[in-house]
């Protein structure tokens, strides 16, 4: 799953209809962010995110202000626009994974990504400009030898060339649960979940770790993310309840995810426990292949047993009620062909996918019916439902937005049950999205029954549940999982500005100290140096005593002196 949003272009307002009402404040700031980048402005800083794909990739350049010195608030960091207030990307094809074969070709394959990057960075600013080239898919695909080996090329020959910050912990093979989790955090990023000072919405109470309090804070959204291939859910997880076995515990610490998003580890505002999971074989298209594999499966086995040739001509076609009514098709598996007719029948359709919940492997993880997941509170929590899940309720049904069951299903129902001649005109008269083609008119009875039974048996939605918004774009917006991946990646750069300022506050408070201290040392000096001279007086004046009391004594020993007798021979 690429991201929340494939690119599809501007749908109109009411279309989109995913944003909740914005206070006008926030709503002003949203749409100051959709203006052309000051790059005048030198107190700006960027950063660079590379996006490798299976398909191709795609570059992506982001700004943000200074900190505004608040410990407790993340960086704003937003897409960066051009001149012409377009956000600044740019893709190329195919994906890296072509350089498997020869490794130095990934420095070339990169080069037009970087060069884009950098004619819209200030060139003041490329050296203190991160640059992360993070791939997912198709080099997940390669073997390690591989993967390390464009690595090790992009490490080495990138910072030859361009001057961005980039080391070579800025370039990684990230795996599902990574992609995952930097789609959660830029989709509520921009929702403004982590604001945490804002009261205007709900709150959900958070239990992390062995904390005694537990924690209340905004409640973040959820994302059900339905591509060609596979299926993504990825929510917050408020407390870990007990787990049922030991393997259920294995699997859970897998599939959950804890991370501080705050630039101070010591302080757990920002941690956040969250579930990600990815079915391979689940997507949409990838669904309806397995569907036809079988229906053709169950009818030649139907035929054989039973001496019948339906599906076996044009003639006697299978009656496949996920088509709409009249369309007629074939299947080819392996040299064995099915022509199949619709018959527009979308509950018994649902009906019959119910067995592909279940994986095509024995892995019962990999099963969107026997897979582990971590409990959702229905009743206090809300999902967002980006690629297959909007196309799905938007192009033809023209129902994006808030989902509701009951609406959903009689709009699905009434269109599967159209001829296909009358489907036709109506697609011909513009009556549906500008983005719906044949294939989506084809496909949309098969694709709305498989949300359906995903939505609601898969991940056991209830159907009465309110809050699910389907979704292209966000405030007007692309949100992809690049943005989550800076977000996370940038998280400690807030501590530049808030260093100098606590050490500001550190040497203000080491002068008040120091002052109170010096006053009473320079006191006790004093004191010091008092006492001493008063002992010092006191000694003399005991030495000054001792000297009196020993003249006197010498005085009163003459007084008692007897005079000599006369020298013989002396006379008067």
């Amino acid at each position: 799953v690429s991201g929340a949003g494939p690119g599809r272009g501007a749908e109109p307002a009411a279309a989109r209809g995913a944003e909740r009402p914005l206070h006008p404040g926030r709503y002003l700031a949203r749409v100051a962010e959709l203006g052309a980048t000051d790059t005048g402005d030198a107190a700006l800083s960027y950063g660079v995110v590379v996006d490798c794909g299976s398909s191709g990739s795609r570059v992506f350049v982001y700004f943000w202000p200074p900190h505004n010195g608040n410990p407790h608030d993340l960086l704003d960091i937003r897409q960066m626009r051009d001149r012409g207030s377009r956000p600044v990307v740019k893709k190329i094809k195919p994906g890296i994974s072509v350089a498997a074969a020869a490794p130095e070709r990934a420095t070339p394959y990169m080069r037009p990504l970087l060069q884009f990057a950098a004619a819209h960075v200030p060139a003041a600013k490329h050296k203190e400009t991160p640059l992360y080239i993070l791939c997912t898919a198709g080099m997940r695909l390669l073997p390690d030898r591989s993967q390390a080996a464009i690595l090790e090329d992009l490490v080495t020959n990138v910072p030859l060339e361009f001057d961005f910050l980039f080391s070579k912990s800025h370039a990684e093979v990230i795996s599902g649960k990574q992609e995952g989790v930097y789609a959660w955090i830029g989709i509520n990023f921009v929702l403004g979940r982590f604001e945490h000072e804002d009261e205007e919405d709900a709150v959900v109470t958070v239990a992390l770790g062995d904390q005694a309090e537990s924690l209340v804070r905004k409640r973040t959204v959820g994302i059900l993310d339905m591509g060609g291939a596979s299926l993504q859910i990825a929510y917050e997880v408020p407390s870990s309840g007990p787990f049922s076995s030991p393997q259920q515990e294995e699997a859970a610490k897998s599939l959950l995810a804890e991370f501080n998003l705050g630039c101070d580890v010591q302080h757990t505002g920002h941690v956040y426990r969250v579930y990600v999971n990815t079915f391979l074989g689940f997507g949409g298209n990838f669904a309806r292949q397995r569907y036809e594999e079988l229906i053709l499966n169950q009818t030649y086995l139907h035929n054989s047993l039973h001496g019948q040739q339906t599906g076996l001509s044009a003639e006697t076609p299978f009656l496949d009620p996920c088509l709409p009514v009249g369309l007629e098709d074939t299947v080819v598996r392996g040299g064995q062909t099915l022509h199949i007719r619709g018959q527009g029948d979308w509950q018994s359709c649902v009906e019959l996918l119910q067995p592909l919940l279940i994986a095509p492997t024995n892995n019962s993880q990999a099963s969107l019916v026997g897979a582990y997941k971590a409990p959702i509170d229905f009743t206090n929590s809300e999902f967002y439902g980006f690629s297959e899940f909007f196309y799905c309720t938007e192009d033809v049904l023209r129902l994006g937005g808030r989902y509701d069951a009951p609406s959903f299903t009689s709009a699905a129902q009434e269109y599967c049950s159209q001829s296909w001649a009358i489907l036709t005109r109506r697609f011909h008269g513009g009556l549906y999205s500008a983005h719906a083609d044949q294939h989506r008119l084809k496909y949309q009875c098969f694709k709305s029954a498989w949300m359906y039974q995903v939505l609601h048996q898969g991940f056991r939605f209830p159907l009465d549940y309110p809050s699910l918004r389907t979704a292209q774009l966000v405030y007007d917006r692309e949100v992809q999982w690049t943005l989550g991946a800076i977000l996370y990646k940038t998280r400690f750069l807030p501590l530049r500005d808030l260093r100098p300022e606590s050490v500001r506050q550190a040497h203000a408070s080491w002068l008040r100290l120091s002052f109170v201290y010096n006053h009473y040392l320079f006191f006790a000096c004093i004191g010091v140096v008092a006492l001493a001279i008063v002992l010092y007086l006191l000694r003399l004046r005991r030495i000054h005593r001792r000297q009196l009391r020993a003249a006197q004594l010498d005085m009163l020993w003459l007084d008692k002196v007897v005079p000599l007798p006369p020298a013989p021979g002396t006379g008067p």
